[in-house]
């Protein structure tokens, strides 16, 4: 049984060609950390002021682990070790607000953060080394970015071979001025306020990053 079937999800059944290589991804399979989002919903809320706040809920893959069980490589006692030292990574993130192993290297993760993009400059789910959203903001410029992670061939080749794949929503919501994005949707926000929009985007496999950029100024 895959982690896809474990929580419900059907990954898509093509294969990721290799040209998907030098695509920049919203949400990927890091090098530092190896996790890999199956399913989610997160969503991103900036302000004009410059205040931020980021929540994520989802299930996550932890790419050696569901590849050494999907081997048969490891199981018993190692297992729960191995778990235990991802749980323990994550919980080393302030943001993280509980994680929860199901099976076969899937882990449930709740993670928020808020504050100050003016003062932090930079911010990132879960951390800058293996950062699957990022929040940057540039003072000279005035601009945030939305973004995400690059995904390597190798990792590419490993996560089509693993039969596994992405899908969920994320939404940004703001009221500053957005100079350009790749959204799949917008709408007015009336519930946040007059000047408050809704930039949404299913994710569905590995396709179109998107891209978000706004004006504090």
């Amino acid at each position: 049984m895959t982690p896809a079937e474990i929580i419900g999800f059907r990954p898509p059944r093509r294969r990721l060609p290799a040209a998907f290589a030098a695509l920049t991804l919203a949400l990927a399979l890091f090098a530092a950390g190896c996790y890999l989002p199956v399913r989610f919903d997160a969503e991103i809320e900036v302000l004009r002021t410059g205040h931020y706040s980021i929540q994520f809920d989802g299930y996550i893959v932890e790419l050696p682990l569901y590849e050494s069980l999907f081997k048969q490589k490891v199981g018993g006692l190692e297992e729960e070790k191995k778990v235990e030292t991802v749980k323990a990574d994550f919980k080393r993130d302030k943001g993280t607000q509980d994680i929860q192993y199901q099976r076969r290297g899937i882990f449930r993760v709740k993670w928020q953060d808020q504050g100050d993009l003016l003062r932090a400059k930079m911010v990132t789910f879960i951390r800058r080394n293996a950062a699957m959203l990022t929040v940057s903001y540039v003072e000279t410029t005035g601009l945030v970015s939305i973004y995400g992670a690059s995904l390597t061939k190798d990792n590419i080749d490993r996560v089509a071979a693993l039969g596994l794949g992405t899908e969920g929503q994320i939404r940004v919501i703001t009221d500053a001025k957005v100079v350009s994005h790749n959204a799949g949707s917008v709408a007015d926000n009336p519930k946040k306020g007059a000047n408050f929009k809704t930039y949404t985007w299913k994710v569905a496999g590995f396709e179109k990053p998107p891209k978000l950029t706004i004006a504090l100024r």
